[in-house]
């Protein structure tokens, strides 16, 4: 297919997209999703087993924030400026995709910590490369009605992705008889090879919508914001680009409208939750539920594929409930339906903690997967509507930095914590994940607007 698409003459209206464009430019999201899932699942299960200690796992944990937070606005300002042969957008899912790839091939096949850590951070820049493009591309290619689809689109593709990702190592040893077990130190063969099979179906999904969808030129998504025909890439500018950019993104930050400085706070409180479910996900599951598994042995193997299918089931949520979104935010209110959403989110944290029975741990995953749906729509889905489009891909940046610092805080503040408050099992860390998710529930329930 060609590179661009073009606007008649006569209108400015930017047309709607039928169902299946809308999904194939969200496609890419399937395979984003798996290496994202990979990544929050198991990274900590791999850091554990090749010999990291539970208060060393946030700051482990900390090389992918502080990558986000310089990478994504800085590619969110080159790529609203970037136009060549394949695009505006579109060059970035291919780099990203092919070093996010390569850093899941050898993520789960280090032999020692240091190594691993080095592989995540190359995975987590990658990723950072390929997933700020493509919540500016949803903006840049559908019109303000059909965005909350747009985004529900992409959260379907997210939770399917991140469901076949996290019950992929259970799958390959019940279904397909893969080894889940390894000598101590030893990433064990199923974990191996989701990661191996993760690599090829990011690179697969993110190539189909490369191939299967055009951009809108610059000039004419111009036409349709009614400016004239601008090209932001031809802007005018002093000094080097990098230079310019990071004088414009401080710019851009210290100017933020209002209802994205709110819109930002949330995220902060949202994302500080989930980074705790993250990173403790797999120590908590193992203590509280699974009688106190040691790292490296049947039992913690056990309850780390345990925690992969939970994982999976608020995935699969979550990719259901966003077909709902769409018509529950007309009749709610995108705000209103999100302060819902996050407070099913905080009773799915509390519960964890609540209960030792591993079988009440799949009605918490029920309430993080309708939050989890929400967090991938609702905030964006407003996002579009309240900054500029010549700025669409910078402002998504800035916004992922509220994405990113939350989990710089927990990463310096929790692992203190956690010895403190709860040397001996970490499950009380789910209270705090709860309470930040209740804070950005409140801040959710205003109009945006008032």
């Amino acid at each position: 297919m060609g590179a661009t698409l073009t606007a008649g003459s006569g209108s400015h209206a930017k047309p709607q997209l039928s169902r299946v464009r809308i999904a194939y430019l969200s496609f890419g999201f399937f395979g984003i999703q798996v290496a994202f899932a990979l990544q929050t699942a198991f990274v900590s299960r791999i850091f554990q087993t090749l010999g990291a200690s539970i208060d060393a796992l946030p700051l482990l944990w900390a090389a992918g924030p502080v990558t986000g937070l310089l990478v994504q606005p800085i590619v969110g300002y080159l790529s609203d400026r970037t136009w060549c042969r394949l695009g505006r957008r579109r060059p970035y899912f291919l780099a990203g995709a092919l070093l996010s790839a390569t850093a899941l091939v050898v993520l789960p096949a280090a032999s020692a910590l240091w190594f691993a850590v080095a592989a995540f951070w190359l995975l987590d820049i990658s990723l950072n490369i390929t997933m700020e493009p493509f919540r500016a591309f949803v903006g840049d290619m559908l019109p303000e009605e059909q965005r909350t689809s747009g985004y529900a689109a992409q959260t379907i593709f997210i939770g399917l992705g991140a469901l076949t990702a996290s019950a992929a190592p259970w799958i390959f040893v019940h279904v397909l008889g893969v080894s889940g077990d390894a000598p101590l130190g030893t990433v064990p063969e199923n974990v191996r090879v989701a990661f191996y099979v993760g690599a090829g179906a990011l690179l697969a999904a993110v190539l189909w919508t490369i191939a299967s969808t055009r951009e809108y030129p610059p000039e004419t998504l111009a036409r349709f914001a009614g400016q004239g025909g601008a090209d932001p890439a031809a802007e005018p500018g002093r000094g080097p680009l990098l230079q310019r950019a990071v004088t414009e993104l401080v710019a851009d930050l210290r100017t933020m409208p209002p209802a994205m400085r709110r819109l930002a706070l949330i995220q902060f409180c949202t994302w500080s939750g989930f980074f705790v479910l993250w990173i403790y996900g797999t120590p908590v599951v193992a203590y509280h539920h699974f009688g106190g598994a040691v790292p490296g042995t049947p039992a913690y193997n056990r309850a780390g594929d345990h925690l992969g299918n939970l994982f999976a089931l608020y995935n699969g949520v979550a990719a259901l409930y966003a077909f709902a979104l769409p018509a529950l935010a007309a009749r709610l209110g995108r705000e209103r339906l999100h302060a819902l959403n996050l407070g099913a989110g905080a009773l799915g944290f509390a519960t964890i903690f609540l209960s030792r029975d591993p079988a009440v741990l799949w009605l918490a995953m029920a309430g993080i997967g309708m939050c989890w749906a929400s967090v991938l729509t609702m905030p964006y889905a407003l996002l579009c509507g309240a900054i500029p489009y010549r700025k669409l891909g910078v402002y998504m940046g800035i916004f992922n930095i509220f994405i990113v610092l939350p989990q710089l805080v927990v990463a310096a503040t929790m692992g203190p914590i956690v010895r403190a408050a709860f040397p001996v099992d970490p499950a009380g860390v789910m209270l705090i994940a709860a309470a930040a998710l209740v804070l950005a529930a409140t801040l959710a329930a205003r109009r945006l607007d008032r």
